[in-house]
This record gives C-alpha cells, structure tokens and sequence, in this order.
C-alpha cells in the first residue's frame, strides 16, 4: 500500500466523523489512553479566550525561548500550510512527522470516531512527547471545557477575553462562554485572565478550584504612552515587578501584557534585556502583520489582520488610529456567514476611505453583495469583486507609497491574500 502524503492524510481527516465540530473528550480520551499518551511536556500552559489566543501564545513561547527553552506550540487555524499548527522552536513539523504521527493515532483508534480537530490534536501531542520538550504552549480551538486540547491539565491556564462567539456551541451570553472557557482551570494551579470585566462564572470556577487567579487592572496590567507602554504584574510571593518605557509592537500588547504575568509565575529568571528583544521579536502571520511588496513599479505597504468578531473590529479601530499613516487606507474584507457582519463594519467604517469586498473561497461566506449592501447604508465607498485576489488587486491599481491597504475579515480572507503576496513577489 503506498503511504499517504499529507495532503492525503487531511482529506481523509475531514471525512472521519459525521460532524466537523463534535466537542466532548471521551472519543480523544480513549484513544490517548490507547497509545498511552500523557504529557506532551513538563511544563503545560493553555490559553483560551474569544480573541487574542495566538499572539499571547507567541509571546509566551518567544519568553520561554528566551530563557532557552525548548518549547512547542499548537494552534488553530492555519492560514496557509497544515504544518503550521504544531511548531517546535518555532520550527513547523514537516509533512513526514506529521504524516507518522496520522498514522500511530489512526492505528491506536479502531471504531472510534475522531473529528479532524481532535486527530489533529493527538497527532500534535504525541509529536511533542516525541520532541523531549520543556514546555509546551497549547491554543484552545473552541470554548475550552470540551476543546480536545484540554485532555491535558494545564499547569497554568490562561483567558486572554470573553466575548460573544460561536454562540451556537458556548452560548449567546458572556456568562455561559466564560464558563465554557473556565473549564481549562485545574484544581490549585494558576489561572490568568486578560479580560478587565470577567464575567463571574470564570471567578467562581477559580474558587471553587482555589486556583490562584490573576486578573488584568489589579494583579497585572498595562499603561499606555505616546509612543512607548508600561507594565507591571505580580509575582507569586505577592510582590510587585514593573517593566517601564516599552517600545510598541506590532501585536496587541494587552495580550503580551498576560504573557509577561504568565511568565513571571512560572518563576524563571527575569532578565529584563532579554524579556524585551523576546517581545520585539514575536510575530504571527495574519494578526497586524504588515508586509511591504513591490507591485507594478509601486512599493506597496499592506497590513493583514485575522480579525473576524466586533471585539477583534473594536481593537483594529484602535491600533489603525494609533498609527496614522500619510496618505489613505484602504479596506480589502470578506466575511463567514455566521459572523457579526453589522457588529464588525460598525467599528471600522471611519477608518477606510474604500472598501473592495469579496466572498470567501468556502461555502460559509457571506456574499459579497451583502457585504457590499451593509456598507452602503453606512455610508462607506465600496465595490465588489469575485475573489479576495482580485479585490486587493483592485487596491493595488488605487494605492500610492503613502496609502495603507488592510486586509482582515476571515482567515480565508488572509490565506488567500498571503497566496497571492507570494505569486506577487515571484513575479517580481
């Protein structure tokens, strides 16, 4: 029998179970105890929350390299590539590991019915325990209670924000997606929250787990500056550490603000120097991701962001204002179906001077006549067009040296653009 390659392997992931999403651990449960996994490394840290889940846990990993550990990461979605998910020293597995580890989770699974997201979540464990890591940085893909990542008990658990999504699985209230989220807490060990105004099912979970909690604006938080922030947090004695005249980042930095007081628990050494190149240093493709290209003899500056719920829309707002630029912006947007089209537009329709709309490459999207039609009532200039690709060629042609074009919406929306960053850029 010839071995499947990768792209066999998640073509065959995808028609495993009847449903793409089915949250419960007892299908993982079982098939883990059957291979007999159990930690990926000594150190767990999981991180949950509606936004911000893949920068805060980038700055983590960056902290803890730093240190000169040696750290995994897994996270959710991919924009481009598969292999993006489970990383190692910010190294993604290759198609071979991934493909072994496809195969001992299939062999160890007889009748058991796994989801895409859950064989690809064993398959990422067992590659860490393979790895010999220090510590692993585990992403959440949806909720957190019944989210196959939290199999494993975190050492320290971590909600970057709470807001309204995916309301069909975690509810349509703050309260029941804070419980949701709360479900990663394990007994006595810490748990963080960068949320200002946790809703109280997530204070009580840490209670009655006597968790020590740390929360945003009284254990840790941060002050900002014109052209610099501060942080301060508090270590596991109870005594206060500060970090002052921070350089911004391109990444939000309330999330490396929950970082840095997850990185001060675990107790390593803190050097501040180091601390500081680490946070400089993190990036994630797809979230305030600025990239400059060369296009039809212009040197282009294009900013993509994976931002796809109002919460995500109120915070591009912010940091767009934060940095202006000199000429115009210029918007490139497609959107799933089952997102809060009015709620995302709403907080961002001042920021553009035009809009070039799209529909997604899924039969999830949203059509671009919607979109189009939305913004109208706002007030906004937009045209539509087939294809994202087409979209922001579209703003291309428009744009000058001193124009911003963004691009956010969907990770759909940013695969397909970094798809055509890299046809562009050949085509130089």
């Amino acid at each position: 029998m010839t071995a499947r390659s990768l792209s066999d392997w998640l073509s065959y992931l995808e028609q495993l179970h009847p449903s793409a999403i089915d949250m419960g651990l007892d299908r993982a449960r079982q098939v883990a105890l059957h291979i007999g996994l159990s930690r990926p490394a000594p150190r767990v840290i999981t991180v949950t929350g509606t936004n911000g889940k893949g920068s805060t846990c980038a700055f983590i990993a960056s902290l803890l390299q730093a240190q000169g550990l040696k750290v995994g990461v897994y996270s959710s979605p991919h924009l481009v590539r598969y292999n993006e998910r489970v990383q190692v020293q910010g190294v993604e597995a290759t198609d071979e590991q991934l493909c072994e580890a496809f195969e001992v989770i299939e062999k160890a699974r007889g009748d058991v019915s796994l989801t895409y997201f859950e064989m690809g979540t064993l398959a990422a464990f067992w590659l860490f325990e393979q790895a010999a890591l220090d510590a692993v940085v585990l992403e959440v893909g949806l909720g957190g209670r019944l989210d196959a990542v939290n199999l494993i008990g975190a050492d320290m658990a971590l909600v970057t924000s709470i807001g309204v999504d995916h309301a069909e699985w975690l509810g349509n209230t703050r309260e029941s997606v804070a419980f949701e989220k709360a479900g990663i807490f394990r007994e006595g060990r810490p748990a963080l929250c960068g949320d200002v105004d946790p809703p109280q099912p997530l204070l009580d979970q840490a209670k009655s787990l006597h968790c020590p909690l740390s929360l945003r604006g009284t254990d840790f938080d941060l002050s900002m500056g014109t052209t610099t922030w501060s942080w301060f947090g508090t270590d596991a004695s109870g005594q206060r550490v500060e970090l002052l005249d921070l350089p911004f980042l391109d990444l939000p930095m309330q999330n490396a603000a929950l970082a840095l007081q997850a990185y001060l628990l675990l107790g390593l050494p803190w050097q501040e120097a180091s601390i500081r190149q680490a946070l400089s240093d993190t990036r994630v493709t797809g979230r305030l991701d600025r990239r400059a290209f060369d296009w039809q003899g212009k040197r282009l500056q294009v900013l993509l962001d994976v931002g796809h719920n109002p919460h995500a829309a109120v915070f591009l707002a912010q940091r767009l204002h934060q940095r202006p630029v000199k000429g115009k912006r210029l918007a490139v947007f497609g959107l799933l179906n089952d997102k809060d089209l009015s709620g995302v537009l709403s907080a961002l329709t001042a920021c553009f001077d035009s809009w070039a709309v799209a529909p997604l490459p899924t039969p999830r999207s949203r059509s671009e006549q919607e979109i189009a039609e939305t913004l109208q009532n706002l007030g906004a200039v937009v045209t539509s067009y087939p294809s994202v690709a087409l979209a922001l060629e579209a703003q291309c042609a428009h744009a000058t040296t001193d124009d911003e074009i963004v691009l956010f919406g969907s990770f759909y929306c940013v695969a397909e653009a970094l798809e055509w960053l890299a046809g562009a850029s050949r085509r130089k």
